[in-house]
């Protein structure tokens, strides 16, 4: 049985814990869940449901002796906890993985982690491959592009539109807004392509990785594409994901892959 604590009970934390609350991710228990004061009504909704304990201080998550921590917040709470979680002897799921897309933030992760004898669990979000480019990087990947595209509410409120003078709701037909690395383009849209960071990390880094975003009013779903080329061959992958019901920046997908994760971790079966 995987002991869990949650980080955010945001559109994406709240799906996670309606998942394992309808027995969505397996043999777990739900021993603890973490946000700001803000969200102090949700937190005693979500103990009163599954009797865990809440708290407002993030920091304190392993003190309820959790096997793993999922992080539903932001970047910011993966740079300032989850090295701590790891040092204290928790595995640790962040869903903010634009985060490790910074060298440092992924470095100071990795010690932390090999130091405790834990382990940094990535789920694949709302894209899948992830197992395939890691195939592919064995033998040797020569390139790797990520094409995203979405409505544009899905992307805004993206640092990137202030920092351009673009207003989101004047865009009336598919354009490219943005193409560089990822590492770049997580840090202009830190709650939108989470996916670039995550294709980058299984395939040939933040810096090789190619992004391409499309802002797209005629879209009703969010579309993911990767195409990679090495050694193995060619890959083209197409992802044609629903948003979710309760965000439109986030992909249905995106949150049903971390309830997936804790199932494998609980599971005698493990694929890709």
């Amino acid at each position: 049985m995987v002991r869990l604590a949650v980080l955010g009970v945001g559109a994406i934390g709240r799906a996670i814990l309606d998942g394992v609350a309808a027995g969505q991710a397996g043999n777990v228990t739900l021993v603890a869940v973490a946000d700001v004061a803000a969200k102090a009504a949700d937190l005693e909704r979500e103990a009163r449901r599954s009797g865990a304990a809440i708290t407002h201080e993030p920091a304190e998550l392993p003190a309820y002796a959790p096997d793993l921590i999922v992080e539903a917040a932001s970047q910011h709470a993966v740079r300032a906890y989850a090295a701590g979680w790891l040092s204290r002897g928790v595995d640790v799921a962040p869903l903010s993985v634009g985060a490790l897309a910074d060298g440092d933030v992924l470095r100071e992760l990795d010690k932390a982690a090999r130091a405790a004898g834990r382990r940094i669990h990535i789920p694949s979000g709302a894209l899948g491959g992830c197992d395939a480019l890691r195939a592919a990087r064995v033998g040797g990947l020569d390139s790797v592009r990520l094409r995203t595209s979405k409505p544009p509410a899905a992307l805004a409120g993206a640092p990137f539109f202030a920092e351009h003078g673009i207003d989101v709701a004047q865009i009336d037909r598919a354009i490219t807004i943005y193409e560089g690395c990822a590492a770049d383009a997580v840090q202009r849209f830190p709650a939108n392509v989470n996916v670039a960071a995550t294709v980058s990390l299984a395939g040939i880094g933040p810096d090789r990785t190619c992004v391409e975003i499309v802002a797209d009013p005629e879209l009703d779903h969010n579309l993911h594409e990767i195409i990679a080329e090495g050694a193995f061959g060619r890959m083209h992958l197409t992802f044609r994901n629903a948003p979710s019901p309760t965000n439109p920046r986030t992909s249905l997908l995106a949150c049903l892959s971390p309830l997936a994760l804790i199932e494998r971790l609980g599971s005698t079966l493990q694929i890709g």
